[in-house]
């Protein structure tokens, strides 16, 4: 079995003055390179700093996560940011493009960041002729509608072939229509590419498409039948 996400007891405290908030519990999953796993579960329950720590955004306070073969829990700041650019890719709700940049500009960023010279306009051409949007490389995020924009942020999320795609309500900003479509492109990546998906969602439409849903509870996590691990 080649896992490309291995954790193990996760724990994350969050000191507030002389309270500490503990939002994660102990927390153990797996996922297998290529899976398309949803992450869900109610406000407060912990999903969303689980989603940090397997974006490489922040570190628990105890246990193990393991991505792509290289334990991450201990790793420094600037480490965390190398194998963040590196081994995952970001699909945010917001989109969280540059509004100066033309989608080209906006998709080469991670191949900036990462100090890679040769061929970087040539893969992000290509990352955006992968999402439907090769007419469109010379236009900012002002001169595209919502869902050309999220398709330009998942273009950029794999321009890097990343060890995990991590989709946060990719949806949330998008009329259903458009919704869809944007949830059919990132399977349809997964399926062409093999890449490792990710989604944190309260959509359960969007849960029951994937390949296996990771419920987190009260900073536990829970398989589909509810049995905690």
């Amino acid at each position: 079995m080649d896992l490309v996400v291995e954790v193990k007891d996760l724990r994350k405290v969050y000191k507030m003055g002389e309270v500490e908030v503990e939002a994660l519990c102990g927390a153990t999953l797996t996922i297998q390179r290529g899976e398309v796993v949803a992450i869900m579960g109610p406000s407060g329950s912990g999903k969303s700093t689980m989603m940090n720590i397997l974006g490489c955004l922040d570190r628990p306070t105890s246990g193990d996560y393991i991505l792509d073969g290289q334990s991450v829990a201990t790793l420094n700041d600037d480490q965390l940011a190398a194998i963040r650019n590196h081994k995952v890719g970001f699909v945010f709700q917001s989109f969280n493009l540059l509004s100066r940049q033309t989608a080209l500009s906006n998709v080469e960023l991670p191949l900036r960041y990462a100090g890679q010279m040769s061929n970087r306009r040539q893969r992000a051409r290509e990352a955006l002729e992968a999402v439907g949007l090769g007419d469109r490389i010379t236009h900012r995020p002002t001169e595209l509608s919502g869902g050309q924009q999220q398709r330009v942020a998942i273009a950029r999320a794999i321009v890097n072939d990343p060890a995990i795609v991590m989709a946060d309500e990719p949806t949330g900003n998008l009329d259903s229509k458009v919704g869809r479509e944007i949830i059919a492109l990132l399977l349809n990546l997964n399926k062409q590419r093999g890449t490792t998906l990710i989604i944190v969602t309260h959509d359960a439409a969007i849960g029951q498409q994937a390949q296996r849903i990771i419920h987190i509870r009260d900073g536990m996590v829970e398989d589909l039948n509810g049995d905690r691990k």
